[in-house]
């Protein structure tokens, strides 16, 4: 998901950004509101977190705006401003949440997800056949039947590369690379671990995987 995220405060926006990036979003780091503004107009994220007092526009004029041309792209307010009048006029805005700070990263990742599968309901045509499992990357669930689990964004990847290779071993560069990134540089164990936590969400059982199958000394693979 692209992330448009608009906080004048320095170490705010680059610990936030971090945060999001670590997540697998792509972030677009605005440090006043008329940059958010051009950052939105030419980029059209998924997502727009906004800071309310900035220079150039508010996030309450930036919000307006946004809503004048679009009533659908989700909009976070991140504020310092808690009182109950702050957090009513940005509903009454048009924005989804409203997260006071200071607030913890596990809750700012928590709210972000919640908002994106909440503006992203499932379409046929959006859904992944994995084994039993329909995924739906935009929504980051993934359903069987009446039971719905929550996936991450990097699960996510992961699935849609094994199922856009099904049959072949993927190797585990490749995983690395397109899941996290050629800036980014994981420690191997990083990637099995993604790959037990997910084992531990689909596969009936675990400790006998039959939808991710580990190549031993290559990668892993779709059957």
């Amino acid at each position: 998901m692209t992330i448009l995220l608009a906080e004048d405060d320095l170490v705010t926006r680059e610990a936030v950004t971090e945060l999001l990036q670590a997540d697998g979003h792509v972030v677009l780091a605005a440090r006043d509101g008329i940059e958010a503004l051009d950052f939105w107009r030419k980029h059209r994220p998924d997502l727009v977190l906004l800071d309310i007092m900035m220079p150039g526009a508010s996030g309450y004029e930036v919000c307006r705006s946004i809503r004048r041309e679009d009533r659908r792209t989700p909009v976070m307010f991140l504020s310092a401003k808690s009182e109950e009048v702050d957090v009513v006029l940005g509903l009454e805005l048009g924005a989804d949440d409203f997260l006071r700070k200071p607030f913890g990263k596990h809750e700012l990742l928590a709210r972000v997800r919640a908002v994106l599968r909440r503006h992203d309901e499932p379409r046929q045509g959006d859904a992944v056949e994995f084994g039993p499992w329909r995924i739906y990357p935009k929504r980051l669930v993934a359903c069987q039947g009446e039971e719905e689990i929550e996936l991450t964004v990097r699960e996510v990847k992961l699935i849609a590369l094994l199922c856009k290779r099904r049959g072949e071993v993927v190797t585990r560069d490749e995983l690395l690379n397109e899941c996290w990134g050629l800036e980014y540089f994981p420690e191997s164990r990083t990637l099995d671990q993604h790959v037990l936590n997910l084992r531990k969400k689909i596969e009936d059982d675990p400790s006998k995987p039959r939808l991710i199958e580990t190549v031993r000394g290559a990668g892993y693979r779709f059957p």
